[in-house]
């Protein structure tokens, strides 16, 4: 079975404090759109949702990958949680497939290319994907908050574990 068939658009999405990031695929290391989205002011999650729902149809993909948000998964703050709930429900009623990847998940992906850190996943991943290159933060020192764009790559890890399952699926090697 083709997964470039089954799955034509993948839309990968990171729900953080501040927003969401995403990044849309259209096979095994080819992204199309990617970009982060951080309301300003009051009711974050409803601007959030509008916005998510937006790039839906807009792009109309085939699967949607988040972070897994549950008890056994990546603990959050309860907004994000909630955030990543509704949209999850959301893509499920528009009758999208859903799919959620715990960061424990993401971290064993990486550490066979020896990237374990945050950082240095999304390094792996910029010099796989050379278009997300120039999104890729510099290294984050201890006085700097986190870089919004680092959510392009919290979600780009996503699709790429997303990817490399369906590949072991169908016994295609890594890549």
């Amino acid at each position: 079975m083709n997964f470039r068939k089954r799955y034509e658009l993948v839309l990968a999405v990171h729900f953080q404090s501040r927003g969401f990031a995403f990044v849309l695929f259209e096979g095994w290391l080819s992204p199309v759109d990617w970009g982060v989205y951080e309301p300003r002011g009051t009711e974050k999650n409803a601007r959030c949702l509008d916005r998510f729902r937006s790039l839906l149809e807009l792009h109309t993909p085939d699967i949607l990958l988040l972070q897994d948000m549950s008890d056994r998964g990546t603990s959050r703050a309860k907004r994000i949680r909630e955030l990543n709930r509704s949209a999850a429900e959301f893509a499920e009623k528009s009758g999208m497939l859903v799919r959620a990847y715990s960061r424990a998940q993401v971290i064993e992906c990486f550490e066979e290319l020896g990237a374990v850190t945050k950082h240095r996943i999304a390094e792996t991943i910029a010099n796989h994907i050379p278009a997300l290159d120039l999104s890729l933060p510099p290294t984050r020192r201890s006085w700097m908050s986190e870089d919004a764009r680092m959510g392009i790559f919290d979600a780009a890890a996503l699709a790429w574990l997303f990817f490399q399952s369906i590949g072991k699926r169908e016994g295609r090697a890594k890549e």
